[in-house]
């Protein structure tokens, strides 16, 4: 057992993670890669099976990583990058490694999604862009993306994905499904010929919509898992 994790909160947590890993899957966000995570304590997190997370069984337990130190054994490399996230920001609950389709493809032409509607508006102005194609498997390169992100809740890297960050792991997750449909509203506005030229949210109304009241991240997590096999009828109370 993790130290300073109870029993009935780290079984909570492996539970909420398969549920946020299966949810990636479900929604498209994710395929054979991609990685989820929920921290546990101030020196630890618990990071999802490496496995393909739609993929994911009740029984497939996460591990716990330390957030300073060596990864332990069987953990995907880039797992370095939620250490260092959690690292410098105490803020941050649960983290996701995604690799959303439409986030990609903005990338490629070194973009990534403008706050046009309220989706974006998480994310204004825009996610910062790790300008780099290699996976991340040093920690060098983890913490300079740490560094990049800063106190945003999504960094995109181009042909790479996106790591997105939140409260909880529950956050991160509506978080990631609100930053693809982002990158789709952004595609379609520039196939039209908006570009630029297209509405944007002023920082005044970005931080006016980015909410979190009313439910919001509770609504989503239930669409999120909607159908998914440990699903429970407390689940949107145990958002935190």
């Amino acid at each position: 057992m993790a130290a300073g994790a109870s029993e009935e909160r780290l079984a909570h947590l492996q539970a909420q993670v398969r549920k946020a890993a299966r949810a990636m899957g479900r929604h498209g966000l994710v395929h054979a890669f991609g990685h989820v995570s929920a921290r546990l304590n101030d020196t630890e997190f618990l990071v999802c099976a490496a496995r393909p997370m739609g993929c994911l069984d009740a029984d497939d337990q996460g591990t716990v990583v330390p957030v300073e130190g060596p990864l332990p054994q069987g953990v995907l490399g880039e797992v370095r990058l939620h250490q260092q996230i959690y690292k410098v920001r105490p803020d941050v609950g649960g983290i996701c490694r995604i690799l959303p389709a439409r986030v990609i493809a903005l990338s490629t032409m070194r973009l990534t999604p403008s706050a046009r509607h309220g989706n974006g508006s998480y994310f204004a102005p825009h996610p910062p862009l790790w300008d780099d194609p290699q996976l991340v498997r040093d920690d060098d390169k983890a913490q300079a993306i740490a560094a990049l992100l800063g106190g945003a809740r999504a960094i995109v890297m181009r042909g790479n994905g996106a790591v997105v960050a939140g409260s909880s792991i529950e956050e991160a997750a509506g978080l990631s499904f609100l930053l693809e449909e982002a990158a789709a509203l952004e595609l379609t506005v520039r196939a039209a010929g908006g570009g630029q030229g297209g509405t944007l949210l002023s920082d005044a109304e970005a931080s006016a919509r980015a909410v979190s009241t009313g439910g919001i991240f509770e609504r989503l997590w239930e669409f999120l898992t909607h159908g998914d096999p440990e699903q429970s009828g407390s689940d949107r109370a145990n958002i935190r």
